[in-house]
C-alpha cells in the first residue's frame, strides 16, 4: 500500500477517474448479465444504470454510488482485500464468448488510488446473490467486513465513501468534482450525476395574526359604512412573502457522448461541432474533420479536426501538444505528448481511443513502444489526407457556368480565376507556416506536402497557385520553375531581378514568407522540373544559341571593366560579370547558387541570436552583375579604359555596388561613407562643384534698443488718440 500511495501515482486527482472507471465496469457487467437473465436488473430505481457523486463538507467525505453488479462477501475479500487482483480480469476470463462490452480495469490497483486523498475508506455493497456488506480499511495491513446493520438500502450496487485527509478537503467542492469528471470521465457511457444543494426563493402565503374581538367589531362597522361591490373580496389576492429554501438536485455532468465509438454515418454535423467545442474549448466550429477507425496490426478509433483559426503560439516551443487527447475505453489518460503528433501538425485537434496502448500500471503514462509509433504514422497520414480532401473540394460552381470552348482553349487569367475553394484558401492563410515546416522537417511526406503548397506569382495577382497549376501554364520548352524571394510581395514585384523574366513572359513564384528560405531549398525539384532562383547566379532563361553566343561575346568585350570592378571592390564581391537578366537597372548583386540568398542574409542579420561568424561563412560569395546596355556602365567602361586610377570612377563603382546592395534589402558596410559619396554625386547632378565650401547664410538682425524706442513711441501715439486734449493730463499721469 505504501508503494501504491507514494510511488505509483503522481497526481492525487486521478482517484476519481479510477473509482468512476470501476463503477462503469460494474454497470457494464450487470448490463451484460441482464441479456441472459432478465431479472438481474431488478425494477424501479435499481434498474437505472447510473453513477452518483455526493460530497459532505461537514463530515469531509465524498461518496461514489453505482447501480452496478455489486460484490459478494467473497468478492470483497478477493478483490478489495487482495492488492493487484482485478475483478474485471477474472470476469473476462470467465467469458468464453466475446461480448461487446468495453470493460476498463485490467491491473486491479485502481481502487487503491483512493488512499491518495483518504485516510479511511468505507464500501457498502449489495450483490443479487448475497446480503449487503460493509468493507472498511484505513490503509494499514487490515480490513474489516461486516453485514450492514441497516439491511438492504442499496437494492444493488456499491457506495464508496472516502474520509478525506486534511490536505484534500478541496474535493468536497462541487465545482472541483465537476471539473474532474469533465476532464477524465466525460465520455463514460453511463450518466454521472452530482448532488448539488441550491438555494431557491419561494413565495409562500402570509398567515394573518388573529385579532381581538374589539378590533373585529371595528372592522365590521367600517365595512357596513362602505359600499362593498360584488366580487371585490374574490379578486383580492392572498398576501405572500419570499422565503429562501435549500433544494437538493442531481445534475448530470457528463452530457457528451463518445461519438468516436459510433459509425461516421450515425453522427451528424451538429454533433461533431459540439464535440469539437467540448474537447478544444473553441467557440467556433472546425474548418473540417476526419472520423476513422484504424484496423490491422493496431486498432484504434479517432476523430481529427482542423480549427478555423491558427493558435497565437503556432509552432512556438517544443512539439509537446495538448491538442490530441488519448482515451482508453472512453477514459481520459493524457494529453501531454512529446511525439504523438509532429510539431508541424500541432494545430490538429482530436481524440484517439485505443485498447492496444501499453499503459503503465497507474495509467498516467504511455510506455514508449512500437504501438505509439504506428499510431503516430497513421495520424500523420490521415491528417494529410484530410488537408488534401479540403484542397480537392470543388469550388462553388461558379466555373461550371463557363462555356466548354473557353475551358478547352485555356484562356482563364490566373490573376482573375481563383484556383482553390474558399475553405482551402482560409486554411492556407492560417496554417501555411505549419505545412512549410513539415516540408523542412518531414522528408518522408515531402512529396505529399509539395502538392499542398500555394504561392502568389508574377501572373496571379492576389490569387494563389499550386505547383501543379504553375507547371500546366509553363511556356513550351521551359525546363525550370522560377522563384524570387523577398520581404514583401510589393517589393518583389518591383525587383530588378524580374526585368528580363517578365519580358520573356516567364512566370515567377514569390517567396515572401521568411520560412520559405528554410523550407523550399528542401524541395529541389517537382515532377522533374528543377527550381531556379531569379536572384541566384547562373540563371538559365531557356535562351537560344544565338542569345548565348551574344552574351558570351559581350562578356569578352566588357572583361576589362569586370576585372577592374573585381580589383576595385576587392573582398566585397567574388567576381563581376555581364548580366543576362537586366534591362533598366545598371547593376545588381546575386548570391552563390549554394549559399544564402540575399534575402536569407537579411533575415539572419535580423535574428536576435544571430552570430557574425556564422553569417560570414555563408555570405562571403556575392557576384556583381552589370548591365552592358546601361549608359552608366558604358561611361564607366570608357573612363577606366582611359585611366584605371580614375578616383571618380572608383567612387562610382563603390556607389554602384552599395546601391545594388540596398536594392536587395541589405545595408552597405559603411553607411556614413556611402552617404558622403551620394552627397558628392548630388552636387555633380545639380551642377555644384564638389569642392564648393559650406557657407552659413547671412542674416540681418536689428538691435534690441531700437525696438524698445519704437514700442514707446507707438504707446504714446495710442494714448494721445485716446486722451483727445489737455484735460487728459491727470489721466496720463495716473
Amino acid at each position: 500500500m505504501d508503494i501504491i500511495i507514494n510511488s505509483l501515482y503522481s497526481n492525487k486527482e486521478i482517484f476519481l477517474r479510477e473509482v468512476i472507471s470501476n463503477a462503469s465496469d460494474a454497470l457494464d457487467k450487470i448490463r451484460f448479465l441482464s441479456v441472459t437473465d432478465k431479472d438481474a436488473l431488478g425494477e424501479g430505481e435499481t434498474a437505472k444504470l447510473d453513477i452518483k457523486l455526493s460530497a459532505d463538507k461537514e463530515k469531509d467525505t465524498v461518496t461514489i454510488t453505482d447501480k452496478g453488479i455489486g460484490m459478494t462477501k467473497q468478492d470483497l475479500i478477493n478483490n478489495l482485500g487482495t492488492i493487484a487482483k482485478s475483478g474485471t480480469s477474472s470476469f473476462l476470463e470467465k467469458l468464453k464468448e466475446g461480448g461487446d462490452i468495453n470493460l476498463i480495469g485490467q491491473f486491479g490497483v485502481g481502487f487503491y488510488s483512493v488512499y491518495l486523498v483518504a485516510d479511511k475508506v468505507t464500501v457498502r455493497t449489495k450483490h443479487n446473490d448475497d446480503k449487503q456488506y460493509i468493507w472498511e480499511s484505513t490503509a494499514d495491513s487490515s480490513f474489516t467486513i461486516k453485514e450492514d446493520p441497516e439491511g438492504d438500502t442499496l437494492g444493488r450496487g456499491s457506495a464508496i465513501t472516502l474520509h478525506l485527509k486534511d490536505d484534500c478537503k478541496e474535493f468536497t467542492e462541487g465545482d472541483k468534482l465537476k471539473d474532474l469528471v469533465k476532464k477524465y470521465s466525460e465520455f463514460i457511457s453511463f450518466p454521472i450525476y452530482l448532488k448539488e444543494t441550491k438555494t431557491v426563493e419561494k413565495e409562500v402565503p402570509v398567515e394573518e395574526e388573529k385579532k381581538d374581538e374589539k378590533e373585529e367589531k371595528k372592522d365590521d362597522e367600517k365595512k357596513d359604512d362602505l359600499d362593498v361591490k360584488d366580487g371585490d373580496d374574490a379578486d383580492k389576492k392572498p398576501k405572500t412573502k419570499k422565503v429562501s429554501e435549500e433544494v437538493v438536485e442531481w445534475t448530470q455532468v457528463n452530457s457528451e457522448q463518445a461519438i468516436w465509438t459510433k459509425s461516421p454515418k450515425d453522427v451528424d454535423g451538429d454533433e461533431y461541432d459540439r464535440f469539437y467545442k467540448t474537447i478544444s474549448k473553441d467557440s467556433d466550429a472546425p474548418l473540417t474533420r476526419m472520423h476513422f477507425a484504424a484496423e490491422g496490426e493496431i486498432e484504434f478509433r479517432s476523430i481529427l479536426f482542423i480549427p478555423k483559426k491558427a493558435p497565437y503560439d503556432l509552432l512556438e516551443g517544443k512539439a509537446k501538444s495538448a491538442a490530441i487527447k488519448l482515451y482508453v475505453r472512453r477514459v481520459f489518460i493524457t494529453d501531454e505528448f512529446e511525439d504523438m503528433m509532429p510539431r508541424w501538425l500541432s494545430f490538429i485537434k482530436g481524440v484517439v481511443d485505443s485498447e492496444d496502448l501499453p499503459l503503465n500500471v497507474s495509467r498516467e503514462m504511455l510506455q514508449t513502444s512500437k504501438v505509439l509509433r504506428v499510431i503516430k504514422k497513421k495520424l500523420v497520414t490521415k491528417a494529410l489526407e484530410m488537408v488534401r480532401k479540403l484542397a480537392d473540394k470543388k469550388k462553388k460552381k461558379d466555373d461550371d457556368d463557363k462555356d466548354d470552348e473557353e475551358k478547352k482553349e485555356g484562356e482563364d487569367d490566373p490573376s482573375e480565376t481563383a484556383e482553390d475553394n474558399e475553405e482551402y484558401l482560409k486554411f492556407w492563410k492560417e496554417f501555411q507556416k505549419a505545412i512549410k515546416l513539415g516540408l523542412y522537417e518531414d522528408s518522408s511526406n515531402r512529396t505529399k506536402l509539395a502538392k499542398l503548397l500555394r504561392f502568389q506569382t508574377s501572373k496571379t495577382g492576389d490569387n494563389w497557385t499550386s505547383l501543379e497549376k504553375y507547371i500546366s501554364r509553363m511556356k513550351k520548352g521551359q525546363k525550370h520553375i522560377y522563384y524570387l524571394s523577398g520581404e514583401t510581395k510589393e517589393s518583389v514585384e518591383k525587383s530588378p531581378y524580374l526585368e528580363r523574366l517578365r519580358k520573356k513572359d516567364l512566370e515567377v513564384l514569390y517567396y515572401v514568407d521568411p520560412i520559405d528560405e528554410y523550407a523550399m531549398p528542401q524541395l529541389t525539384e517537382f515532377k522533374g522540373f528543377q527550381f531556379m532562383g531569379a536572384n541566384k547566379e547562373n540563371l538559365k532563361l531557356e535562351d537560344d544559341d544565338m542569345e548565348e553566343k551574344k552574351l558570351k561575346k559581350i562578356g569578352e568585350m566588357y572583361k576589362p571593366l569586370t576585372d577592374w570592378l573585381k580589383d576595385t571592390l576587392g573582398q566585397k564581391i567574388e567576381k563581376a560579370v555581364c548580366s543576362n537578366r537586366l534591362l533598366e537597372t545598371p547593376a545588381i548583386i546575386v548570391s552563390s547558387q549554394y549559399g544564402w540568398s540575399t534575402n536569407m542574409e537579411r533575415i539572419m542579420k535580423a535574428q536576435t541570436m544571430g552570430s557574425a561568424d556564422k553569417s560570414n561563412q555563408m555570405t562571403a560569395h556575392k557576384t556583381l552583375e552589370i548591365n552592358p546596355a546601361h549608359p552608366i556602365v558604358r561611361e564607366l567602361k570608357t573612363r577606366i579604359e582611359a585611366d584605371k586610377e580614375d578616383q571618380e570612377a572608383k567612387d562610382i563603382a563603390t556607389t554602384l555596388f552599395d546601391v545594388a546592395l540596398i536594392g536587395t534589402g541589405l545595408t552597405p558596410d559603411d553607411p556614413a561613407e556611402f552617404a558622403a559619396r551620394l552627397q558628392v554625386l548630388m552636387r555633380l547632378g545639380l551642377g555644384v562643384s564638389k569642392d564648393a565650401a559650406i557657407e552659413e547664410p547671412e542674416v540681418v538682425i536689428e538691435e534690441e534698443p531700437k525696438k524698445e524706442e519704437e514700442e514707446k513711441k507707438e504707446e504714446k501715439t495710442e494714448e494721445k488718440k485716446e486722451g483727445g486734449g489737455e484735460g487728459d493730463a491727470p489721466a496720463k499721469e495716473l
